[in-house]
């Protein structure tokens, strides 16, 4: 089957670290004849954009639902978004990461409601 392209967001990230994407489902029921498996995600561009006029800092983790625990760090620890208004007032991840259905990415900013999220990839079924 083919993957299908996916967007993320715009999802403003808080003080507290919290879910921003998972690809799981809760029913795998389908028609008679197929057996449905859990999708995955992969992540190939982030962008984090800063709309206040304030520096702040972004890390984003993947691990468990909510998760934050040193060691899952995935990008951006703990990076300098420049204030809205300032040159490169955002940060960019580009590569290529597979998260399973029982992977969550998660982020926290250094300040609430400073930094919006979005991101892109690609969806699809094993």
């Amino acid at each position: 089957m083919q993957n299908r392209a996916v967007r993320i967001g715009p999802y403003t990230l808080t003080t507290a670290a919290a879910n921003i994407a998972n690809s799981g489902i809760t029913s795998l029921s389908g028609p008679t004849g197929y057996t449905q498996t859990q999708p995955y995600l992969i992540l190939t561009h982030i962008r984090v954009l800063n709309k206040t006029g304030t520096a702040a800092n972004v890390t984003l983790y993947i691990g468990a639902t909510g998760g934050s625990a040193a060691g899952t760090e995935f990008a951006f620890n703990a990076t300098q978004v420049p204030g809205n208004g300032a040159a490169g007032n955002y940060v960019d991840w580009y590569g290529r990461v597979r998260l399973e259905s029982s992977d969550y990415l998660t982020g926290l900013a250094s300040a609430a409601t400073s930094l919006v999220l979005t991101a892109e990839g690609e969806i699809g079924l094993t």
